[in-house]
C-alpha cells in the first residue's frame, strides 16, 4: 500500500488524534470533560446497579431453594399441604433423576405441623424431618449457635435445630429441652414428643424462619405411624438454576402419573414474583443513564464541531468530502466515550470489590432480609452493558455530525 493510500484512509483519524491532544486549552475542554465525566458515572451506576439488583435477587432465592430445593417431588394430592399424604422410596425413581444432566442431589424429606411448647409459651411450628443424605451446604453457613443434628440409619436423634426468632420467642438456648405436639388422624388425644435444641439458624426471610423447624425423619414417620420406607417426597437440587424449568420437565416425565414435580418458583410464587419487579427498576436506570450520557455526547460534539467550523471550512476547501469530516469528529466522539467506559468499570469494580471484602453498607435485616448490600460481579452483564453504552452513544453521534454537511468553506471564510 503507498503512503498516498495510506495518508488517504486515515488521514480523518490523524487530524482527529491532533485535535484532542490540542484541545486541553479550548473553550471545549471542560465540555468533553463533563462529556466524558458522565458516561464514567453513569456507567458506573449501571454496574453497580446491576450488581446489587442481581446479587440481591440470588440471595433471597438461595436462600428460598435453602428451605425447599430447587424442585420438590411428591404426592399428587398432596399440593401445598403440611400434613402430606406418604410416598414410598422408589431407587428406580432416584438412579433417573441422578443422571439427569444438571441435578445435584436428591433427598428424602417429610414434614409434620404441630405446636412447639417451652415453659408457658407455645407457637405453630412446621417440622422437617430429614435423613442422613441431607445437604447441609446452606443451612451449615445459617446456623448462628449450636451445630447441625447427627443423623444414622438406626438411631434416633432427639435434636431439632430451631430458628433465632422462635428461640427468642420461646426464650430458648442450645441445649434446651423443648415438648412439640401432633394432631394423628384417627386420634383425639396430641402426641407428644421432647426434643432438645441442637442449633439455632437465621436465614433473614422471617415468613419461613418462623415456621420450619429440622430433626431426623424418623420422628416423623413415627408421629404420621409410616414405614421406615416412607417419606413425603424428594427435594433436588440442581447446578444452574436457568435449567430448573427443562430439569423439571424431564423429572416430571420420569416420576409417574401420581407424584408430581413442582419447581421452588411454583411453591413460592409471591417471593419470585417480588424479586422479580426489581429488574423494572434496572431498565429503568440503564435507560436514563444512557439517555444522560448519550445528551452530553451530543453536546460536547456540538461545541466541538461549533469551534472546528473554520477547519471544517478548509479541508472541504481543500476536498474533504462531507463523509471524511463527519468521520474526524465521531473518532473524537469515540475517543471520550472509550475514556468514560475504561473510568467508568474502574470505579464500579473498585466500589463493588470494597463492599464484597468490607461490606461497609449495611442493611436491616428485617426489611430488606439481608445484613448488607448484596453483590454480584458478572462479567457478562458487564461486558453487555459496555458494549451497549458504546453502541448507543456511537448512534447518537451520528445525529450532530450531520451539521458538517450543513458548513459551506464561503461562510467559514468569512466568519474567520
Amino acid at each position: 500500500m503507498s503512503f498516498y493510500k495510506y495518508n488517504k484512509l486515515n488521514y480523518e483519524f490523524f487530524i482527529a488524534r491532533n485535535i484532542t491532544r490540542k484541545s486541553s486549552d479550548k473553550f471545549s475542554s471542560p465540555i468533553i470533560r463533563v462529556a466524558i465525566s458522565s458516561i464514567t458515572i453513569g456507567l458506573a451506576v449501571m454496574i453497580i446497579s446491576i450488581a446489587i439488583v442481581t446479587g440481591y435477587q440470588k440471595e433471597i432465592r438461595d436462600k428460598v431453594i435453602g428451605f425447599g430445593s430447587h424442585i420438590q417431588i411428591s404426592h399428587y394430592d398432596s399440593n401445598l399441604s403440611y400434613e402430606s399424604i406418604p410416598i414410598e422410596v422408589n431407587n428406580d425413581i432416584i438412579s433417573r433423576i441422578l443422571n439427569i444432566k444438571g441435578v445435584k442431589h436428591i433427598q428424602s424429606y417429610a414434614i409434620k405441623a404441630g405446636i412447639i411448647k417451652a415453659d408457658q409459651q407455645i407457637q405453630g411450628i412446621v417440622l422437617k424431618g430429614i435423613d442422613k443424605n441431607y445437604d447441609w451446604d446452606f443451612f451449615n453457613k445459617k446456623i448462628i449457635e449450636g451445630s447441625p443434628i447427627y443423623i444414622s440409619d438406626t438411631v434416633t436423634t432427639n435434636g431439632i435445630i430451631i430458628s433465632k426468632i422462635t428461640a427468642n420467642s420461646l426464650k430458648l438456648k442450645v441445649g434446651d429441652t423443648v415438648k412439640m405436639y401432633f394432631i394423628t388422624e384417627g386420634e383425639n388425644i396430641p402426641r407428644g414428643r421432647k426434643f432438645y435444641v441442637s442449633g439455632i439458624y437465621e436465614t433473614g426471610l422471617q415468613e419461613l424462619d418462623k415456621i420450619y423447624a429440622i430433626c431426623d425423619i424418623k420422628h416423623i414417620r413415627k408421629l404420621n405411624l409410616w414405614n421406615s420406607n416412607q417419606i413425603s417426597g424428594y427435594e433436588v437440587l440442581i447446578n444452574d438454576f436457568k435449567q430448573i424449568e427443562n430439569i423439571n420437565s424431564q423429572i416430571y416425565n420420569i416420576i409417574g402419573y401420581d407424584l408430581d414435580a413442582r419447581t421452588i418458583k411454583q411453591t413460592y410464587p409471591e417471593i419470585f414474583d417480588w424479586i422479580g419487579l426489581f429488574n423494572v427498576n434496572v431498565i429503568i436506570i440503564l435507560t436514563l443513564m444512557v439517555l444522560v450520557a448519550s445528551i452530553n455526547m451530543i453536546t460536547a460534539l456540538l461545541i466541538l464541531i461549533l469551534e472546528k467550523t473554520n477547519m471544517i471550512g478548509i479541508l472541504k476547501t481543500l476536498g474533504a468530502q462531507n463523509l471524511s469530516i463527519r468521520k474526524i469528529f465521531i473518532y473524537n466522539g469515540l475517543y471520550m466515550i472509550i475514556k468514560g467506559l475504561f473510568w467508568g468499570n474502574i470505579l464500579a469494580l473498585l466500589l463493588c470489590l470494597i463492599q464484597i471484602k468490607t461490606g461497609i453498607i449495611t442493611l436491616n435485616q428485617e426489611s430488606y432480609y439481608v445484613p448488607v448490600v448484596p453483590i454480584n460481579l458478572n462479567f457478562i452483564h458487564i461486558i453487555a452493558i459496555n458494549v451497549g453504552t458504546l453502541i448507543i452513544c456511537m448512534a447518537m453521534l451520528i445525529i450532530p455530525s450531520y451539521i458538517v454537511t450543513r458548513i459551506t468553506p464561503i461562510k467559514t471564510i468569512r466568519f474567520s
